[in-house]
C-alpha cells in the first residue's frame, strides 16, 4: 500500500477516494512471480547472514512462488495471497501445514470514498520494505524489515481525505494468523495490539509517513514501536526514503530495553531497463534485545551496532528482473566470521537476484 501511494505521487496522479467498481459483474484478477538467487559471503560462511530471506552460502537458491488473486465487486473486495517456497516460510514463521502459505488474505468494504474497512489478515504498515522482492529495489533485506513486524490478523479501518489519510486497527499478536495459538506455543494468548497510521501529502513529490504499533505478549512485556518516514521525488528519476523505526520493550521484571534503526534508500532510474538502488542503515542494538543475545548473550551483553550498505542492479528484460547486488556490513563488535572461525567486524557478500512477474 504504501509504495502503491509512492507511484501515484511519482506518477502526479491525486489519490481522492478509495477504489469502486461500476462492473455489473464480479471481478478476479490474477498475478504473481516466482523468484530465486544466488549469494557469495567473502567470509565463506552463511552465519554472518543476520537479515531475513537471504541466509545461504555458494548456493543457488529458491525464493517464492507467489499467486494473487483480487476479487472486486461494487463496494466489496478479496484478496488471497498465496506464497511456496523458503521465503514464504520465513514470513510465516508461526505456522505450521497449509496456513503459511497464506501470506495475505482478507475482505474490505468501501463504505465511501472516504471510509473502508478491512478484516483478516494484510501485510504490516511498519517499515519501508516488503516480503515480495517485486516491491523493493534492494534484494537482501535490512535490519528493520527484519526485526520489525511482517503482518497483522485483524479489523482495520481506512479513511481518506485527499492530502491526509489515517488508519487504525486491532490485531492478534504479531505476525500470527491466530490468537489462540497454543497448538504452536502451548499458551493462549488473546491480548491484542492497537496500530495507527497517519499521511500527509504536502505536495504531489513529497509524502509523510507516521506509523505506530503497540502490544503486550503473555509474560506481560509491552512493544511500543513508532515508525516515521519521508518520502520524496526528486526528479522523475531520482528519489529518496528516509525510514526511521524505534522499537521500546518494558517488562514488569526487567528495565526497558530497545533497539533502533535509521535507513536511507536512494534509487536513480538511469533508463527505463536499468536503475541503481543504494541504502545505508544504522542499525543500533545497544540491549541486546535481537541481533546477538541468542547467539551469545555473554559476550555480547551489551549489544553492538552495524552499519551496512547495499548497492544494487535493477535490469528490466520485460517480465524478468535482474538484481545484481554487492553488500558489506561494519559492526562495532567481532559479530562476524572468517572462514577459519576468527572473529570479525565486518562481512561482505555478492548476491545475483532474479524475478517474472506476470
Amino acid at each position: 500500500m504504501k509504495h502503491f501511494l509512492l507511484f501515484l505521487l511519482a506518477t502526479g496522479v491525486s489519490l481522492t477516494g478509495f477504489a469502486q467498481t461500476d462492473s455489473t459483474h464480479p471481478q478476479i484478477q490474477i498475478s504473481g512471480y516466482g523468484d530465486v538467487y544466488y549469494q557469495y559471503n567473502f567470509n565463506k560462511n552463511a552465519t554472518d547472514n543476520k537479515t531475513s530471506f537471504t541466509n545461504s552460502q555458494n548456493s543457488f537458491e529458491l525464493g517464492m512462488a507467489s499467486v494473487k488473486f483480487q476479487g472486486q465487486y461494487q463496494k466489496a473486495g478479496f484478496v488471497a495471497d498465496l506464497g511456496f517456497g523458503r521465503r514464504e516460510q520465513e514470513f510465516a514463521y508461526n505456522d505450521e501445514g497449509i496456513t503459511a502459505a497464506i501470506k495475505q488474505l482478507y475482505v474490505d468494504y468501501a463504505f465511501s470514498d472516504h471510509v473502508m474497512l478491512t478484516v483478516g489478515s494484510f501485510a504490516t504498515h511498519m517499515g519501508w520494505e516488503l516480503v515480495d522482492p517485486t516491491g523493493n529495489v534492494n534484494y537482501s533485506m535490512s535490519y528493520c524489515f527484519s526485526y520489525g513486524p511482517f503482518f497483522h490478523t485483524g479489523l482495520k479501518a481506512d479513511l481518506n481525505f485527499g492530502k491526509w489519510t489515517a488508519m487504525a486497527g486491532i490485531f492478534d499478536p504479531t505476525d500470527h494468523k491466530t490468537s489462540f495459538y497454543q497448538k504452536y506455543s502451548g499458551m493462549l494468548n488473546n491480548r491484542k495490539n492497537i496500530g495507527a497510521q497517519i499521511t500527509f501529502a504536502p505536495s504531489q513529490v513529497v509524502k509523510i509517513y507516521l506509523n505506530y504499533l503497540e502490544g503486550k505478549d503473555s509474560t506481560g512485556t509491552v512493544n511500543n514501536q513508532m515508525n516515521p518516514i519521508l518520502t520524496w521525488q526528486v526528479t522523475s528519476q531520482f528519489n529518496v526514503v528516509l525510514c526511521e523505526y524505534f522499537s521500546l520493550y518494558k517488562s514488569p521484571a526487567t528495565s526497558a530495553q530497545s533497539w533502533s534503526s535509521s535507513a536511507l534508500y536512494l534509487n536513480y532510474t538511469c533508463t527505463p531497463r536499468f536503475g541503481l538502488a543504494l541504502r545505508s542503515e544504522y542499525f543500533a542494538d545497544k540491549d541486546g534485545v535481537i541481533v546477538f543475545s541468542d547467539a551469545d548473550p555473554v559476550t555480547y551483553s551489551g549489544g553492538a551496532h552495524i552499519w551496512s550498505f547495499t548497492l544494487s542492479g535493477n535490469i528490466h528484460l520485460g517480465q524478468l528482473t535482474v538484481i545484481p547486488e554487492f553488500r558489506v556490513d561494519h559492526a562495532d563488535q567481532t559479530i562476524f566470521n572468517k572462514a577459519n572461525g576468527k572473529p570479525t567486524q565486518s562481512t561482505a557478500k555478492l548476491l545475483m537476484g532474479a524475478y517474472y512477474t506476470f
